[in-house]
């Protein structure tokens, strides 16, 4: 008999979870959720093949299965084939279904943005590494011979950056079908075959010839190799003669004598150095404004715009006797030939194109020569400050000349006073030559 009354029996009898009022235990019940059978039962795997692994469950975890414990290995209920959830399986649809795509979904759409980011950024790497590698390469090559140290009783420092460039007979590596070639001769060591200041200025950019007859006196100095003092006996001697007395330190040592303007650096580049650069460039085009012909230098050339070779470059600013014998013509071909082919040299084209700044640099920085201090980044001043000369934006003239002193070409001494004021002070040049 019990001692609840029948008000509470009646009540725990409707009430889910309080138990049963019987004798009887309560017998098990179906879960509502799942209902068994209504799902296909996987098949088994072909022999050899093993069987596919459930996703999120250890097959050794034992199930709930009608108050048995089995592993899921033998259970129908459908948890680890994903039946329950639409997880997939074999169901039709799913991904091994009937119908189904394999387990494969659409392919997204390609990220344009981040692949042309990523491109973007792989083409500035490459062109900051071979920047680098280009530089150090280049920078081992270019030949630091001249110690501008040696040179003494120098003028005080202007206000504009000056360079002293030279071109020199020098056939240092060449063969004998390249001298007939190039029409150079075989004559043994070297000398100048030109000589240009160019100062690079804020005022502009002035190219100065100094012809090589020129008059000057041969100042004291200090010998390069013995390092022996030499006295000044005020000689009087072609201006190239310095350079075949003592090499380059005497030769400015005595531009800076008798200009009293300091030099900043030396830059000396030989006949097979010069025709290399221009045939690595393809050639350099120049407006000849007369036809000219010269046995010597191998010159022979029409009026007009016509593209050079190295070869006929060469023969291009060497030239003289087709000019009466006139060094100062000689020279206004220099300047103009120069300045047209640091126009080209000193463009992106070349710069930022590898396949014609290796060329152009292979072919004339073996031959290049210039002072201790001087970098490559001087060497690139120096060709923009020629290109700015060209581009109209500076001015070239010769030095002054008042007349000659036998065959010595004797300079102006009040205008090259006036011309090397103006420089040293970075004022606009307002100097000009006859010829």
């Amino acid at each position: 008999m019990s001692d609840w009354p029948s008000a509470r029996n009646n009540d725990r009898d409707d009430r889910y979870g309080r138990g049963s009022a019987g004798a009887q235990p309560e017998g098990p019940r179906v879960m509502r959720h799942v209902q068994r059978g209504q799902t296909p039962r996987p098949t088994a795997p072909p022999q050899g093949v093993p069987p596919q692994q459930s996703q999120g469950y250890d097959d050794d975890y034992p199930v709930w299965d009608g108050g048995s414990q089995q592993g899921s290995g033998s259970r129908n209920d459908g948890y680890n084939t994903g039946q329950v959830y639409g997880g997939g399986g074999n169901r039709p649809g799913g991904p091994n279904g009937p119908g189904g795509s394999g387990g494969r979904g659409p392919r997204p759409a390609p990220n344009w943005g981040r692949r042309i980011k990523i491109g973007a950024i792989t083409v500035v790497s490459v062109l900051a590494i071979t920047s680098v590698a280009t530089y150090f390469w280049a920078d081992s090559k270019v030949r630091r011979e001249v110690d501008l140290s040696k040179v003494i009783d120098r003028p005080e420092e202007g206000d504009c950056t000056t360079y002293l460039i030279v071109g020199s007979d020098s056939r240092e590596g060449m063969t004998a079908e390249e001298k007939k070639k190039l029409h150079t001769g075989s004559a043994e060591g070297k000398r100048t075959d030109s000589m240009m200041i160019l100062a690079s200025c804020s005022s502009g950019n002035t190219m100065v010839s100094l012809p090589r007859d020129s008059d000057v006196e041969i100042p004291s100095f200090i010998g390069s190799d013995s390092g022996k003092r030499y006295a000044n006996t005020h000689r009087r001697l072609k201006l190239n003669a310095a350079y075949a007395e003592d090499g380059p330190e005497l030769l400015v040592r005595t531009v800076e004598h008798n200009t009293g303007l300091r030099i900043d650096h030396y830059a000396e580049i030989g006949f097979a150095g010069f025709a290399g650069i221009v045939d690595a460039l393809g050639g350099v085009e120049l407006d000849i404004p007369k036809a000219f012909k010269d046995k010597k230098s191998g010159a022979d050339f029409q009026a007009g715009k016509q593209t050079l070779s190295g070869e006929q470059a060469l023969a291009f600013v060497r030239t003289r006797y087709a000019f009466a014998g006139s060094d100062l013509d000689r020279t206004k071909n220099q300047q103009k030939f120069l300045s047209a082919l640091a126009s080209q040299a000193a463009t992106p084209g070349t710069i930022l194109n590898p396949f014609s700044l290796y060329p152009m640099l292979g072919a004339g920085l073996d031959t290049l020569i210039v002072d201790k201090d001087m970098g490559l980044f001087d060497l690139g001043e120096m060709f923009f400050a020629m290109k700015g000369v060209q581009g109209g934006e500076g001015k070239s003239l010769n030095m002054p000349i008042s007349g000659t002193r036998g065959s010595n070409l004797v300079w102006d001494k009040e205008k090259m006073r006036q011309l090397v004021k103006q420089i040293k002070n970075d004022e606009p040049v307002t100097v000009t030559s006859e010829r």
